[in-house]
Formats: C-alpha cells, structure tokens, sequence
C-alpha cells in the first residue's frame, strides 16, 4: 500500500493551503474502514499530530490548529485531505499522511504507532 502526499509549497502568513494524500492501490472497503491521520514535523522538531478522523468522520485536532485546519475523506476516490487556513509561519513543517487499517479510534490515533502506511511527506512553508 503506498500513500502519496500532495499539496505543498510556499505561503504568506495568513493565507490557506489544501493538503492531499492518496490511497490509490488500497482496496476501497478496506480504505472506507480505515482511520486516517496527518502528522507533521516542524525543522528541528519532533513529528507531532495534526489531526485524524475515524471511518465515520469523527475528527479530532491538534490544540496549536483547532479553529484553523479541517480534516476530510473522501473514501470513493480514496483520499484524505487537511485544508489549512491562516496559516502561521510555526506551521512549516514536512506533512505526513497516515494510515490505521485497524480503524483505531481517539486517543489510540495520537500515538504514530498506530498507523501501518504512511506518505512520503511534502513540504509547507509559511513565511511571515
């Protein structure tokens, strides 16, 4: 199973951008089922989670992006998204997807153990 990140890239402070991950050889029930995660690693830091939602949609957030980020699936095609708004320059950090087969549920999903499959990261940047 192999994810792949998308989305990346340069921004002002302030401004918005919109994360993708796709499951493209995970079989549909299977990724219907699954609990899906982004996790990010700031220059320097340790990885530390975004945000995860669970097959029915319970999502769940970092305190530093509550208000501000939104994580959503679409299970048809397969995917997961994270729109970030307002984005602050202590948002920049490689951004990783994740994948729990298991369909582990809060507050198992804060733990990065819990995912089998993860993205190759891509890159945000926010400049002041």
């Amino acid at each position: 199973v192999q994810l792949q990140a998308s989305g990346g890239g340069s921004v002002q402070a302030g401004g918005s951008q919109r994360l993708s991950c796709a499951a493209a050889r995970m079989i549909t029930s299977v990724f219907s089922a699954t609990t899906l995660g982004w996790y990010r690693r700031p220059p320097g830091k340790e990885r530390e989670l975004v945000a995860v939602i669970t097959k029915d949609g319970d999502a769940t957030y970092a305190d530093s992006v509550k208000g501000r980020f939104t994580i959503s699936r679409d299970s048809a095609r397969k995917k997961v998204y994270l729109q970030m708004n307002s984005l602050k320059p202590e948002d920049t950090a490689v951004y990783y997807c994740a994948a729990d087969r298991h369909g582990s549920r809060w507050p198992r999903t804060e733990n990065p153990n819990e995912y089998q499959y993860w993205g190759q990261g891509t890159l945000v940047t926010v400049s002041s």
